[in-house]
């Protein structure tokens, strides 16, 4: 919803310039967390419920992390808290990760293969999309038998579809024309 997308930005603009001075990746670890513990449907109906004190919002969703919080990342948490942002963890840790890649000329690669692959198919098919690219790449990979064969690659706003079910697809569409 671009509403969120607006509303999040100044949050992770500021919490970029506070962890420039070598903390990106710390702080990108550390929001990813935070962010997990908002998506679990209990925590979000709960944390919006108005007769729910922000007090004890907090405690909850403090006990609910791995660790504990330093004191930044608890200031942040309850600056969220109190001006009702909690819910955009997700898409301040989203634009974070984007403003970070930015800073560091990297992209985040979403890799979806067929069948599971080998550390050296993984490596040989990011060097190539790195090429392709022009940047470093951060590879995530996940298995979806549904596309058949091949793999699907998603950097950015640009997908890159070899699968067979993509190719199939295709095919339906031009026979259907």
């Amino acid at each position: 919803m671009a509403e969120h997308a607006t509303i999040a930005r100044p949050y992770a603009e500021a919490l970029f310039r506070v962890a420039l001075p070598g903390r990106l990746n710390a702080w990108a670890e550390r929001l990813s967390e935070l962010a997990q513990v908002v998506a679990v449907p209990e925590f979000k109906s709960m944390s919006t419920d108005p007769r729910i004190p922000r007090t004890v919002v907090a405690e909850i969703f403090q006990a609910a992390l791995k660790g504990s919080m330093d004191e930044e990342a608890t200031n942040f948490v309850g600056l969220l808290i109190d001006n009702g942002r909690l819910m955009l963890l997700s898409e301040i840790e989203h634009q974070f990760r984007e403003l970070k890649n930015a800073h560091e000329s990297t992209a985040d690669a979403d890799i979806v293969s067929a069948f599971p692959m080998s550390e050296s198919q993984v490596a040989e098919l990011v060097a190539a999309l790195e090429k392709k690219f022009g940047r470093k790449l951060l590879a995530s990979v996940t298995v979806d038998q549904r596309l058949i064969g091949g793999v699907r690659v998603t950097v950015g706003d640009e997908v890159l579809d070899t699968s067979v079910s993509a190719r199939l697809q295709n095919m339906q569409t031009v026979l259907a024309a």
